[in-house]
């Protein structure tokens, strides 16, 4: 089993947990982007989008470079792939109770054809 730092996750699921963070990480997915550029698509001042990049930042999300006056941020994407395995032990879990769920409704209509019934 993967052992996994439970303060880091809580930081990434914190961050995760916001749909603009998450906006914002889309936006990253397709190159790099200053903080204006980040902030475009929301009515926020650049001084709530630098929060956000903050909290994006602690959890290793993001890194951000100042080129001159300008921040520059790009997508790290080490914590979202650790967040997938994780989260990835519960797409078994479910998948598995799925599948007997499925088996199970098989095997009783299976008896009902059987005894001539149908539904």
């Amino acid at each position: 089993m993967v052992e996994y730092n439970a303060q880091h996750m809580d930081l990434v699921f914190h961050a995760l947990s916001d749909a603009t963070r998450r906006g914002m990480l889309a936006a990253l997915a397709s190159g790099e982007r200053n903080v204006s550029d980040l902030a475009a698509p929301y009515d926020m001042s650049l001084a709530a989008a630098s929060k956000h990049i903050k909290v994006l930042e602690s959890a290793g999300l993001i890194r951000r470079e100042v080129r001159g006056r300008t921040h520059v941020c790009r997508l790290d994407p080490g914590p979202l792939a650790q967040a997938h395995e994780w989260l990835a032990i519960y797409q078994r879990f479910w998948t598995d109770r799925l599948d007997m769920l499925e088996n199970l409704l098989r095997a009783d209509r299976d008896d009902d054809v059987k005894k001539g019934e149908t539904r």
